[in-house]
C-alpha cells in the first residue's frame, strides 16, 4: 500500500506543478478568442459603411483573418504547453502550400474577384464582351462574374477578366 501511495502522491504534485502552465496556455488562446472576435466586429462595422457590391470582399477579409489568428492561438498555446510545435509549423506551412498549388485556378479567380469587386471596372448592369462572350452583368461574387445574353446566362471565371480582354458596351 505504501508504494502505491508514493505513486499517487508523486502523480498528484505533477499534475499540480503543470497546471499554471495549463491554464496559462488556455489564457494565451483565450486572449487569441478574443482578438478574433474583434477583428470580426471591427471588419463587420466596416463592411455595414460600405455599399452592397464591397462587403464580399470584407466578408472574406474577416474570415480569413479570425481564422489566422486562431490557428496562431492554437498554436501558442501548445508552444505554452510545451509541445515543440515546430513541426507543426512547418506542416502548417506544407500544407498551405500543396493546397494553394492544388487549388491555384480557385485562389486566382478568387483574387481576382477580390480586385473586381474592389475597382469596380464595370457594374451590375453593364453589358461587357468577354472570352467570346457579350452579356449584362448580373452578379459579380468572388469567383464568377454571372452574364446574361438573350437566351444563356454564363458564368465567366474572374481571374478571366484579368488576362483577357474586356470591352464594355452600350446596353443590348
Amino acid at each position: 500500500m505504501g508504494q502505491l501511495e508514493t505513486t499517487f502522491e508523486t502523480g498528484a504534485k505533477s499534475i499540480i506543478g503543470l497546471l499554471p502552465q495549463f491554464v496559462s496556455g488556455l489564457a494565451v488562446l483565450l486572449g487569441f478568442l478574443i482578438v478574433a472576435f474583434l477583428i470580426g466586429l471591427a471588419i463587420n462595422k466596416l463592411a455595414n459603411k460600405q455599399e452592397k457590391s464591397r462587403q464580399g470582399i470584407l466578408v472574406l477579409l474577416r474570415k480569413l483573418s479570425r481564422g489566422a489568428v486562431v490557428i496562431l492561438g492554437v498554436v501558442t498555446m501548445l508552444g505554452t504547453w510545451g509541445v515543440d510545435v515546430s513541426a507543426l509549423v512547418a506542416g502548417l506551412g506544407l500544407t498551405g502550400f500543396a493546397l494553394g498549388f492544388a487549388f491555384k485556378d480557385a485562389v486566382s479567380s478568387t483574387l481576382a474577384g477580390m480586385l473586381v469587386l474592389l475597382y469596380q471596372p464595370f457594374k451590375i448592369g453593364d453589358v461587357i464582351n468577354v472570352c467570346g462572350v457579350r452579356g449584362e452583368v448580373m452578379s459579380i461574387d468572388m469567383r464568377y462574374t454571372t452574364l446574361q445574353d438573350n437566351t444563356d446566362r454564363h458564368l465567366v471565371p474572374n481571374a478571366k477578366l484579368f488576362t483577357e480582354r474586356v470591352s464594355i458596351l452600350e446596353k443590348m
